[in-house]
Formats: C-alpha cells, sequence, structure tokens
C-alpha cells in the first residue's frame, strides 16, 4: 500500500511566492516517491502542493470540511481542481483536522497559522512523523520553540528541512526504517496466551520522542 503524506498549511492571507514554489515542489516530491498527497481539500499552500503533485502523476486526496460539493465550493470556498477524491466529513473546518491526521501516514507543516498549529498538535499528540518546511514563515518559524515548551513524549518525531525534496526523502527513510513500528496509540490488542494471561500483540519498540532535525 501506498504512503500518504500530509500537506498542512496556510490557506489563506498573503502568500509569497517563495512559499508558493516550496509548495509545490513538496507536491511533486511527494508524487515522485510513489505516495500519496493527502490535503485539507483548501486553497493557499495545500492546493499549490495538490498541484504539484498533479504534475507529477501522483494521486491526491482532498478531506473537505463540507456535506457536499456544492458545500465545499460554495460554503468554504474551496476548491476541486487538482485532487482525485475529495471525502466529505461534514464536520467543519476543526472537525476534519482530526480526520485529516489520522488519514495520514505522515505530515509536512509548510508555513501554517492557528488552524496548521491545530493539525500539528493533532499530529504530535499522535505520535505521527512530522516534517517542517523551513523558512516558509508561519508556525514554521516557531515549532523548535514549541517543542521546547510541550516537553512531552508522545512518540512523535519531527524533521526539519528547507529544501522540499530532501524533507521528503529524509521522512520516507526515517518512516520505512523506523517509524513505522510505532504502536498505535488508539488501539491496544490483547491476545491469550497459553496461561490465559493477556499479552500485548505486535508491540515495538517506538521511534524516539521529542524533536529531530535533518
Amino acid at each position: 500500500m501506498k504512503l500518504k503524506i500530509g500537506v498542512m498549511g496556510s490557506a489563506s492571507g498573503y502568500l509569497h511566492k517563495g512559499h508558493l514554489d516550496a509548495a509545490y515542489r513538496l507536491g511533486r516530491a511527494i508524487a515522485g516517491n510513489d505516495c500519496v498527497t493527502i490535503t485539507g481539500a483548501c486553497p493557499g499552500l495545500p492546493l499549490e502542493a495538490a498541484r504539484g503533485a498533479k504534475d507529477a502523476g501522483g494521486l491526491v486526496i482532498g478531506v473537505s470540511p463540507a456535506l457536499s460539493e456544492w458545500e465545499h465550493v460554495h460554503r468554504y470556498d474551496s476548491p476541486v481542481d487538482y485532487h482525485d477524491v475529495l471525502i466529505f466529513t461534514g464536520s467543519g473546518l476543526m472537525g476534519r483536522e482530526v480526520v485529516n491526521i489520522r488519514t495520514s501516514d505522515i505530515v509536512v507543516i509548510i508555513g501554517g497559522r492557528s488552524g496548521t498549529l491545530g493539525e500539528f498538535s493533532i499530529a504530535y499528540d499522535e505520535g505521527k512523523l512530522v516534517g517542517v518546511v523551513l523558512g516558509t514563515g508561519g508556525i514554521t518559524s516557531e515549532i523548535k520553540y514549541i517543542l521546547r515548551v510541550i516537553k512531552k513524549k508522545t512518540g512523535a518525531r519531527v524533521l526539519h528541512d528547507d529544501d522540499p525534496e530532501r524533507l521528503v526523502k529524509s521522512l520516507l527513510s526515517y518512516y520505512t526504517s523506523r517509524h513505522f513500528r510505532r504502536p498505535s496509540v488508539h488501539t491496544h490488542f490483547v491476545v491469550q496466551n497459553n496461561n490465559g494471561e493477556g499479552a500485548a500483540e505486535g508491540s515495538a519498540t517506538p521511534a524516539t520522542g521529542g524533536e529531530g532535525s535533518v
């Protein structure tokens, strides 16, 4: 099964041309590494990543806050371009963030304001592997500080780089070599051994928690 990389970032406000270019390159890199691109089906930097992924022949899935395509377009002013599939959660902007993150094997933060900060918080709390595209403004400039303040071990790992292509390579290398062994934070499988005692099934040593850098 292909890995799914979620792109979370600024959907509105002033978007610097260099940041848009970085988002486009990020999408191309995701597709170029045979991964599926996940976005919040929103405008801005995630849309540029979707465009980059489509231009590179990749599959793009959007997780919409809306109940329908009409509501997606007319209520949330969101695009359908460059997405192969739209999933209508009907959960609103905040509610869809949980679906967005849990659908992604790896999460990449680019730019971003309060909504992206919420997505980062969910990803970190749920032990995801997270990439940060440095030099794209917004919360990406503050992630290292935020991690120092949090001081919480969740099994999450955060990698930073200012080069989107290199960041994707590093994330995939770390995920396939270590992070895939991270046990689910939601499900604890228990099997009965021969003595009738509970035992954890499929447990493995989690990847190192906390902040990392590339």
